[in-house]
């Protein structure tokens, strides 16, 4: 038995549910948000780490994932109870009773949006109904309903903490290095689900990349050809309270191993373009390293990736004023 079920999160199996009313189903309701730049790439996150096809504001999903891993969720909401009404619901909250915890209660827009005041309103009907104490600063317990595919739907919620945000201020930066959301978006879309899985980045730079992957405990290792690249994205990492072994100085198309993934932010001057031959090169590279790769480019590398073995199995554009990126997922 869960923690949760022990504190009587759950109705009971001997519980005879009214008419309408169901055993909530093993399912999550995750709430996100993107800039307009960012919607293809927060479209293709989102289905790699969920599975599903977000919707206007929400994902509802069989997965369970933590929402502090996305740049772009916000509250994961457990479907533990679900009803065809709102009345039902506030029948269902009445089952909730809690052991000498507080709690607050959050409203989720998802298929239904409401009014600062209507949430609130909303909010107040179903916590009437729970037995434990309101608390809305710190509660000990978060609990989350929305409305999504035609019914409603309550549980516990958790709110993700903007991690990345706080990999802003590296002590080294880099002016055409990745922001931290579409470095770590990209670390997703590369190892949605990680365990066991290895990540190489072989061109590293100030470490952009590592520090996403390593912050959500995905082993990786980062290798560039710059040795000040390297001293900065060693400072960066210990700056940050990772071993700066994790990146080393090399030549991606000299490196030996094997990874299971690899991404590759390819190197680009906004005032020339990287030569075929090297680009051919790495790309090569890059195949003998892993058998699947995130690539980010600003060119059109479609020849190139032909030319090298690799097949494009999805792909999304991500703009930053006059610039336009690819993210490629090569295979």
């Amino acid at each position: 038995m869960s923690p949760s079920e022990s504190k009587g999160i759950y109705p009971s199996k001997g519980t005879n549910l009214s008419e309408g009313m169901k055993p909530a189903a093993a399912s999550w309701l995750y709430t996100y948000a993107c800039h307009e730049d960012e919607r293809e790439l927060c479209g293709l996150e989102l289905r790699s780490l969920l599975g599903e096809i977000p919707g206007q504001r929400h994902v509802e999903s069989r997965l369970q994932v933590a929402p502090d891993r996305s740049p772009f969720l916000h509250e994961r909401l457990a479907v533990q109870f679900e009803a065809e009404t709102l009345e039902e619901l506030e029948e269902q909250a009445g089952r909730i009773a809690l052991e000498g915890a507080t709690f607050k209660v959050r409203y989720l827009d998802a298929d239904q949006t409401e009014t600062y005041e209507g949430k609130r309103a909303l909010e107040r009907r179903i916590g009437a109904r729970i037995i434990g104490k309101a608390e809305m600063k710190s509660p000990d317990r978060l609990f989350g309903f929305a409305y999504s595919k035609d019914r409603w739907v309550l549980g516990e919620c958790v709110a993700g903490e903007s991690i990345w945000l706080k990999h802003n201020s590296k002590p080294r930066q880099y002016s055409t290095a990745l922001s931290t959301r579409v470095a770590r978006a990209a670390v997703n879309i590369a190892v949605p689900r990680q365990e066991g899985l290895k990540l190489v980045d072989p061109c590293c730079g100030i470490g952009t990349v590592l520090i996403e992957a390593l912050s959500m405990g995905i082993e990786t290792e980062g290798f560039d050809i710059n040795p000040l690249a390297v001293t900065g994205a060693r400072e960066n990492l210990k700056h940050f309270g990772f071993l700066e072994e994790a990146v080393r100085l090399g030549d991606m198309r000299q490196l030996d191993g094997r990874y299971d993934v690899l991404i590759l932010d390819l190197p680009y001057n906004l005032c020339s373009v990287l030569p075929e031959e090297e680009l051919l090169d790495m790309l090569r590279s890059a195949r003998r390293l892993a058998p699947k790769a995130v690539i980010l480019t600003l060119e059109d590398i479609l020849p190139a990736l032909g030319k090298s073995g690799w097949t494009i199995k999805e792909s999304c554009s991500i703009y930053k004023g006059r610039f336009s990126r690819q993210l490629l997922i090569v295979e």
